[in-house]
């Protein structure tokens, strides 16, 4: 997995691409034309202390790994954590995530056929 690290590619993805959301996530993509994905994992301070931010990173990372082989190629991701994930990151159990991005990415398009 390659990583989104600058703030101009973060603010690329940020304006000229799309966005989808579910309850925990804000979803948002634009096409690189590279053979692979970037991803950027975003956790702000509104959604709680740095253990809660990270546990939030730590899960998008882990759906990502796991769902990496059915995501197309070619777009730069970002994850965005919502402040509900951050109200509940104690309970929150990976398979409400995925379920949450699963749906995310059906809406944004972004698994193979």
């Amino acid at each position: 997995m390659e990583k989104l690290v600058k703030n101009a590619e973060f603010q690329k993805v940020y304006n000229y691409g799309k966005k989808t959301y579910g309850i925990y996530s804000l979803v948002f993509f634009l096409k690189n034309n590279l053979e692979y994905n970037r991803c950027g994992f975003v956790a702000s301070k509104k959604i709680g202390n740095a253990v809660c931010r990270n546990r939030i990173k730590r899960l998008f990372r882990e759906y990502y790994r796991n769902s990496e082989d059915r995501i197309q190629k070619g777009y730069d991701i970002i994850f965005v954590g919502k402040k509900n994930a951050g109200e509940k990151f104690k309970e929150l159990k990976f398979q409400e995530m995925k379920e949450d991005l699963d749906k995310v990415f059906y809406k944004g398009k972004l698994f193979k056929d």
